[in-house]
Formats: C-alpha cells, sequence, structure tokens
C-alpha cells in the first residue's frame, strides 16, 4: 500500500475512532438565504458521513423538513421570514425532543441567547464565527454533546443565560407567530389567510400580545418585535 493511499484510511480511521464516521449524521439547514444556504451544506458536507437530508427557507418549512426526514441535527438561522429562528426552535423541539438543535445568531446578546436556550437549542454559534466553530457544534451535537463558540461561552459566562429577557415569554406560540406577521407587514386579514384562522381569532390573539407587551399602537409593536428578536430591524 502507497503513502498516498493510507494517508486518507488514517483519517478515516481517526475520525470513526473519534466517533464521527461511525455513521451517516443526517443534518437539516435552514436559512432564508439560498446562497448561505448552500454554502452550509457545502461546508457540512466536506465532512466525512455528513449528510445534508433537507432545506429550508423559513420556520415553517423548516418544521416540515424535519417532520418528513427526522434529521440528526438541525441548524436553524435565527432571522426567518413568518417564522424566526427560536420560534422554528420551540416548535422542533416539542415536536422532536431527539433531534439536536444548533442556533446560529446574528449576535451574543443575552436576550437572543437566552431564547434560544429556553426553545431548545444546545448548540450556539454566531454567523461571526469562524466556520470551522459550526463544524465543531454539528460535531459535538452528533455526539448528543452541548456546544456553545467561544464568544457565545463568553457571553454566557459574563451575563448568565437567564438573568432577564423574559418578555417574549409571556407570549403564546401563536401570538408570537402573529406579531412576527404583524411586524413584517401583513394585515389581519393576510394573517388569517396565512395561519388558516378567523380574522377575530387573529385579532384577538393580537390584542393579547399588545396587552401583554404594554403596547397600544402597531408602530410600538413592531418596536417590541424588533426588541426582543422576534424579527430582525
Amino acid at each position: 500500500m502507497t503513502l498516498i493511499a493510507a494517508a486518507p484510511l488514517r483519517r478515516a480511521v481517526a475520525e470513526r475512532r473519534e466517533g464521527i464516521g461511525a455513521g451517516i449524521v443526517r443534518i437539516l439547514v435552514a436559512d432564508d438565504h439560498c446562497l448561505i444556504r448552500r454554502g452550509l451544506r457545502g461546508l457540512l458536507e466536506s465532512r466525512l458521513g455528513w449528510n445534508v437530508v433537507a432545506e429550508a427557507a423559513d420556520g415553517y418549512r423548516a418544521v416540515d423538513a424535519a417532520l418528513a426526514t427526522l434529521p440528526d441535527v438541525a441548524v436553524i438561522d435565527s432571522a426567518m421570514p413568518q417564522m424566526n429562528g427560536i420560534e422554528a426552535l420551540r416548535r422542533l423541539h416539542q415536536k422532536l425532543p431527539k433531534l439536536e438543535l444548533c442556533f446560529l445568531s446574528d449576535n451574543a446578546e443575552e436576550t437572543s441567547i437566552a431564547a434560544a436556550l429556553r426553545a431548545g437549542a444546545r448548540g450556539i454559534v454566531l454567523k461571526s464565527d469562524p466556520e470551522q466553530e459550526l463544524v465543531n457544534a454539528v460535531s459535538s451535537l452528533a455526539k448528543h454533546r452541548p456546544h456553545f463558540s467561544p464568544s457565545v461561552s463568553d457571553a454566557l459566562l459574563i451575563t448568565g443565560p437567564f438573568s432577564t429577557a423574559r418578555e417574549i415569554e409571556f407570549l403564546t406560540p401563536r401570538e408570537r407567530e402573529i406579531v412576527q406577521l404583524v411586524a413584517e407587514g401583513f394585515s389581519n386579514k393576510e394573517v388569517s389567510a396565512r395561519l388558516a384562522l378567523s380574522i377575530k381569532t387573529v385579532e384577538t390573539h393580537r390584542c393579547a400580545a399588545m396587552r401583554k407587551a404594554g403596547v397600544s399602537s402597531t408602530a410600538d409593536l413592531v418596536r417590541y418585535a424588533v426588541r426582543n428578536h422576534i424579527v430582525q430591524p
């Protein structure tokens, strides 16, 4: 056997001993930008035994794709239209409690990190982190070990994950869903059609969310949604 042939073999054996190459790791990638999804797919599938089994452009499609393909790890972007990453994490964790969830966050703010942890994420990586951090996170999650990039770990050490930022937790999942759509510019009629709810039901949830948020106008509700990372500014 030549040295050229032996080197890949040794690498494959080493990865298998680490548990990475011991079996196929099935991954779902959710991001609303096609180029980013393709980049994530290329990065993840460059690893031996890793297979991206589904892609999704929003939270709704991410949940549907996960239920259809049953991946081992889901990589979920924070900022997606119609259903954001936090809400997608909640639903995935509820419907598929054994699915390991990796959250791609725009920033290391306490509100975002704490919400992701409460929603079921066991891996958090910043979009500004090196590519290797996402690889490390998926590798750890595939072995059912949590992983936070150094920048996220530093933020947790400074603030702690649960000291503040509980406002959004007072909203029900349906209220959060409607708040996001309203903040994205959808009218009550459009929300009604999109969610297959009556306009009266939409108005009831919207009023309840505004009351809990302590706001009295749509503009204030949009600011609340931005402040709590329900939508991106």
